[in-house]
């Protein structure tokens, strides 16, 4: 992936009634160290209400593989989950996506 922006693509599921506070609680614990991680370009929250279950998807974008590893660690496939996550998600996928990006 050398040379090109880098996006990770991280997916979890809440109850939809967990839905605003999950959105919060990603905010000021994800979205707070992505931003402050070296190389990080931009951070998106998508959110999708479907029945009693609500998806979240945060989308960043890297400069390298080794500014994400200063975020995820070393296993930088694997996903990055907070303690308090355990009071919110439904399941806890093991990893995560990253796809070259090209913006045209």
């Amino acid at each position: 992936m050398a040379g090109s922006v880098i996006t990770r693509i991280w997916h979890g599921k809440t109850k939809a009634e967990h839905a605003d506070e999950y959105l919060e609680f990603v905010v000021t614990t994800g979205v707070r160290d992505y931003k402050k991680t070296p190389g990080n370009l931009s951070v998106q929250i998508l959110r999708r209400i479907d029945g009693a279950e609500c998806h979240f998807w945060t989308v960043t974008r890297w400069d390298s593989v080794d500014n994400i590893k200063k975020f995820a660690g070393d296993d930088y496939e694997k996903a990055h989950y907070y303690p308090e996550d355990k009071r919110y998600l439904l399941e806890f996928e093991p990893n995560v996506i990253h796809c070259e990006t090209f913006d045209y």
